[in-house]
Formats: structure tokens, C-alpha cells, sequence
């Protein structure tokens, strides 16, 4: 951050503070901020390029549109659903009038909608978004794109939600088979899927078949990410709880000391 601020100072003397290059690292400010968590002081800067861009490029020009894009992200992770979904669909309309109905970036868009959605428990409208979602993506992209097979898990999960299990089995062997192919066995994407499947075995009460998947998980996660990663612990959490379900104690307590000394990294 420290070198963004000497860098817009710089900017903002030589080239002014509307200038695209100067309003560029304010938006790239504002994004740190986001992956931070502080999404008021994202929003605060977001505002700050959006009025910038609106009036050096235009409200139709895609930096605008992007600009509007990440706050709606932003209204989303604080839970101002409404909000978000306003924002999201001035990008819609801006990138379909700009870029057409089937690219990329629109498509984001609609799957983000959809993510929106779900998040409200919306599982029909969010299905729906989704479906146009990997309509498009599977036309512009294929089939085994990441980006489209992040839409089939995602649509995977919604129907897990609304306890629809084999058919959330269905589309997550879809996006499992996918995601090997395109980006190895031992991808976090990958695994995630794996963990999500042992969560629905679970969740049919076929604990044998989903002690089998979280174990597969787990040791993935372990040779990915680390023991101390947040996935990681997770996958060790439910393991913890499928072993207390199946009346195992000294199994779950055995993985809940391992959890615990995973928690803090030794030096």
C-alpha cells in the first residue's frame, strides 16, 4: 500500500487526479482494501475512481463498468444483497451493450448474480442465473473450462441446499471429472469438490462413503495447502464430527488433538 500512495502522489501532480493512469491506482488501492476485509474504506476509494472514470471515459466505458463491477462485489461480501444486485445489474447491462450477451466478462457477471442469490436462499432464481450462466460459458469457453466448471459446482451446491442430494452428486461429478482433467488431482478447485461430495454422503447418512471422500480431501488439502490452511482444518473439523456420528470416539478424538496442534504453526 505504502508504494500505491507514493505512486498516486506522483500521478496526481504530473498527470492530475482524473487522469486514467492516477484513477487506475486509486481502483487498485481500493482493491487491496478489499482483499483486506476494510469494505468501507474499499467503497470510500471505489467511489472516489467511479466519480473519476464516469467523468474522464464515460458511464458506458468498460473501466466504469469494472469500477461498478467491484463494488457490487463488495456490497455482497458486507450482506447488502439489494445493493449488490442493483450494481451487478448496471455492469450486466453495461457489458452486454459493450462486449454482447456471450462474453466473459457478462457471463461473470450473471454467475456473480446468481452467487447473490444463493445467498439470500433464492435457490430457484440462483439456479436460473446459473443455468444462463453455463449456457454461455460452456458456448464461449467449452465445457471443461475452469470458469464453467466453477458454475457446475456452484449450481452443485445450491441443489445440495435444497437437499436435492442426487442430483447435487450428479453436477458435482460433473465439475470432480472436469477439474481433474483441467487442472490435476491435487487442485484446491478439485478438492474442494471432493469435500463437498463427502459433505452430501454425509448428509445421507452414507458416513462409510463420505469418511472415504473427506479422507481423500483431507490428505490433498495436507500436500496442496499445508496443515495449517483454513481448508485443511475444515476438512479435519468434519472428520472430527463424521467420527463422533458413526459413535467412533477415540477416532474423532485422535483428529481433534491433530486439530488443535494444527491450529498454531511451530517455528
Amino acid at each position: 500500500m505504502e508504494w500505491y500512495e507514493r505512486g498516486l502522489a506522483g500521478y496526481e501532480n504530473t498527470l492530475g487526479v482524473d487522469h486514467p493512469d492516477t484513477l487506475g491506482t486509486v481502483h487498485n488501492m481500493a482493491f487491496v482494501f478489499e482483499k483486506q476485509g476494510q469494505y468501507e474504506k474499499a467503497l470510500e476509494w471505489f467511489e472516489r475512481v467511479l466519480a473519476g472514470r464516469e467523468k474522464a471515459l464515460g458511464v458506458d466505458h468498460l473501466d466504469t463498468v469494472h469500477t461498478v463491477h467491484r463494488m457490487a462485489s463488495v456490497f455482497s461480501d458486507q450482506g447488502q444483497y439489494e445493493k449488490a444486485l442493483g450494481w451487478y445489474e448496471r455492469v450486466l447491462a453495461g457489458r452486454e451493450k459493450a462486449l454482447g450477451v456471450d462474453h466473459p466478462d457478462t457471463l461473470g457477471t450473471v454467475h456473480n448474480m446468481a452467487g447473490v442469490f444463493d445467498k439470500q436462499r433464492q435457490y430457484g432464481k440462483a439456479l436460473g442465473w446459473y443455468e444462463r450462466a453455463l449456457a454461455g460459458r460452456e458456448k464461449a469457453l467449452g465445457v471443461d473450462h475452469p470458469s464453467t466448471l466453477n458454475t457446475v459446482h456452484n449450481m452443485a451446491v445450491v441443489f445440495s441446499k435444497q437437499g436435492q442430494y442426487e442430483k447435487a452428486l450428479e453436477w458435482y461429478e460433473r465439475a470432480l471429472a472436469g477439474y481433474e482433467k483441467a487442472l490435476g488431482v491435487d487442485h484446491p478447485d478439485t478438492l474442494d469438490t471432493v469435500h463437498n461430495m463427502a459433505v452430501v454422503f454425509s448428509n445421507q447418512g452414507q458416513y462409510k462413503k463420505a469418511l472415504e471422500w473427506y479422507e481423500r480431501a483431507l490428505a490433498g488439502f495436507e500436500k496442496a495447502l499445508g496443515v495449517h490452511h483454513p481448508r485443511t482444518q475444515n476438512t479435519l473439523r468434519c472428520l472430527v464430527s463424521l467420527h463422533e456420528s458413526m459413535g467412533q470416539t477415540d477416532q474423532a478424538q485422535s483428529l481433534q488433538a491433530r486439530l488443535h496442534a494444527s491450529k498454531t504453526p511451530h517455528n
